[in-house]
């Protein structure tokens, strides 16, 4: 892996200076490939989070057991979810 990131690394950034000098950062196919890269990028955090950071903390046992720790829980995530919704939108 890390000869694998010590080639790839150097070889993205030479294809970017070399797009650098054609690219139009307000094409429609431009503004097209970043959102697509971007919904991309934003689905795997949302993945990540959701099925690699969360579930274990739900289906502990404790969790499981305790309704009102359950309970607060699914309300704070909701609340937090609702508010970095809010602050993607704000900014």
């Amino acid at each position: 892996m890390g000869v694998c990131f010590a080639l790839t690394t150097p070889s993205g950034i030479v294809v970017g200076i070399l797009v650098s000098n054609t690219y139009d950062a307000n094409s429609s196919k431009a503004l097209i490939v970043q959102g697509v890269l971007d919904a991309a990028a934003a689905g795997i955090l949302i993945y990540m989070a959701l099925v690699d950071l969360l579930s274990p903390d739900f289906k502990n046992p404790r969790m499981q057991n305790n309704k009102f720790l359950l309970l607060a829980s699914n309300i704070s995530l909701i609340l937090g979810a609702g508010l970095m919704s809010l602050l993607a939108k704000w900014v």
